[in-house]
């Protein structure tokens, strides 16, 4: 077998396994999950066997060592069933990555490789008083020794309460300005964390709650990047991982509900006048309006995944197309809902009652609130289009 054919082989090996875990675990238990707003821990236990949650972790650190390409398709292929599976995986993915940019080979081994790979990591950086500007931190770490000691409220944190590490973001000690942040990795089981319901309208299942860190001590060991590097890092560590990763979820989000509609509206006859649903012309008009959506994302978002791993492995900033993946991660959001509200549509009462349909229509209504908002992110997009400078640390927030 020559070479590309073992690749090929080696890929479709990686590929089925991830299909194995979600056909198995994310697509049964989604109804069941979203109903009793359970964390899908089996889900992320199935995708860590396969090895998908270590997508982006080079091989020495226990992962898949694949491209963005991969990661974004896996977001991609577990929204087309579950939006909340979907965003911890991608909140996953992000902060293993954001200690894969800036953190050292001791954070990596105990992170990403220890216990087979299995550990849940998330992002931890909202904070109510700065709302959707995620980014801006009132919170501030102090000092205690060698080590830190973390006082924060933050809010929508996904997986508050489940995951086995944090990475959190606070204003450095004694910190100048607002640009003065640092990024700690957060042992989960670490005394002084105290996780908040999740009750929400959607992705009901993923527990996106708010956290209190309350004298929570933090080793200087797990201090990411160097004390103050905070802005670096959510420039280039954490905002692009995280948007295309959102984009994907939306596109699977999006196509789920096209896929349900077409099989419900193809199936269902009018026995009064012996028409399948998709008989009518304005059924076919609606869902063919829906199809030309989902069909724009796709091809973007390949573009946009391959430049991110030219950057990355020519070790330049991924920040330089921040705003295209913004614009992304905005039109996925919005395709989403629309295509969510076109199968509510046609499939009439059926599509109403809870279910998948139901489900995605509520799961997709996320996508516009989720950090930066699609309200905060078309005035960035605006600002680049017009020339102005995208700061992000002015008194305030943006």
């Amino acid at each position: 077998m020559s070479k590309n054919n073992l690749a090929r082989a080696a890929e479709n090996d990686i590929y089925s396994r991830l299909d194995e875990a979600i056909e198995t675990t994310v697509k049964l238990y989604a109804g069941r999950n979203d109903l009793e707003g359970r964390f899908p821990r089996e889900n992320l236990q199935a995708l860590a066997a396969a090895g998908w949650t270590g997508v982006l972790n080079e091989l020495r650190f226990g992962g898949l060592g694949l491209s963005h390409g991969d990661f974004a398709e896996a977001a991609y292929r577990i929204g087309l069933h579950d939006a909340s599976t979907g965003l911890i995986y991608v909140m996953h993915v992000g902060a293993a990555q954001t200690i894969n940019l800036f953190g050292n080979d001791d954070q990596k081994e105990r992170w990403l490789k220890a216990k087979g790979g299995t550990l849940l990591g998330t992002y931890s950086t909202s904070e109510r008083a700065s709302g959707g500007h995620w980014w801006y931190n009132f919170s501030e770490a102090s000092r205690d020794g060698a080590n830190y000691v973390v006082n924060a409220e933050k809010s929508f944190t996904t997986s508050s309460g489940h995951a086995d590490f944090y990475v959190m973001q606070t204003r450095s000690p004694g910190a100048k300005d607002q640009t003065d942040i640092s990024f700690f990795i957060v042992d989960g089981k670490a005394p002084g964390i105290e996780a908040g319901p999740w009750e929400a309208l959607g992705v009901r299942a993923n527990h996106s709650g708010p956290i209190r860190y309350t004298d929570v001590k933090v080793p200087s060991r797990d201090r990411l990047g160097a004390e103050g590097q905070g802005k670096e890092i959510i420039y280039d560590g954490v905002s692009p991982v995280y948007l295309i990763g959102l984009g994907a979820v939306w596109e699977g989000v999006a196509r789920g509900a096209l896929n349900a509609a077409v099989a419900h509206t193809s199936s269902f006859v009018h026995k009064d006048k012996n028409k399948n649903l998709s008989d009518y012309q304005a059924i076919r008009q609606e869902l063919g309006a829906a199809k030309v959506l989902v069909e724009t994302l796709r091809p973007w978002r390949n573009e946009l995944a391959a430049k991110l791993d030219e950057l990355w492995h020519a070790g330049k900033p991924q920040s330089e197309i921040l705003i295209p993946l913004t614009e992304f991660k905005v039109h996925a959001a919005e395709v989403a809902n629309k295509v969510a509200a076109a199968a509510l549509t046609v499939t009439g009462g059926y599509g109403y009652r809870r279910g998948p349909i139901e489900r995605s229509f509520r799961d997709a209504r996320a996508g516009i609130a989720m950090g930066p908002s699609n309200v905060i992110a078309r005035d960035w997009i605006g600002k680049s289009l017009v020339g102005l400078p995208l700061e992000l640390f002015y008194e305030g927030g943006e």
